[in-house]
């Protein structure tokens, strides 16, 4: 299930430093993220294997999670780069209400592989 991540954060009056180390639940294995996106949504798939893990680095948008059973889990939405939403494999997710300024970075435990998408959301 689909949970938020709260990163270590060390602040002074130089400003903010964020770690992510040995909080994640999986190795990465490829980084992407997401910006300049118009009025659209993104995403609307789940995994066979990946877990990501989302962080907006800057701006703001919202992703909506759904479990295998069709609930949904949640809204969330994420506007501070100290805050990490995790997304595993089963969670059918799409995110949209991006900010002219969001910059949604992702950690994925796995490589890109084409076959590892279902896009079928649960019914």
């Amino acid at each position: 299930m689909a949970n938020i991540l709260d990163l270590k954060t060390f602040t002074d009056s130089r400003g903010n430093l964020t770690v992510v180390e040995k909080i994640l639940p999986f190795d990465i294995k490829r980084v992407f993220y997401i910006y300049g996106v118009d009025d659209s949504a993104r995403g609307n798939h789940r995994h066979k294997k990946t877990i990501q893990a989302a962080i907006c680095l800057t701006g703001s948008c919202r992703i909506m999670v759904q479990s295998g059973s069709g609930q949904p889990i949640g809204t969330f939405d994420l506007s501070m780069p100290s805050k990490c939403l995790v997304i595993n494999p089963e969670d059918h997710h799409w995110m949209d209400n991006f900010s002219k300024d969001c910059i949604l970075m992702v950690f994925a435990s796995e490589y890109y592989d084409a076959n590892d998408y279902i896009f079928e959301p649960y019914k």
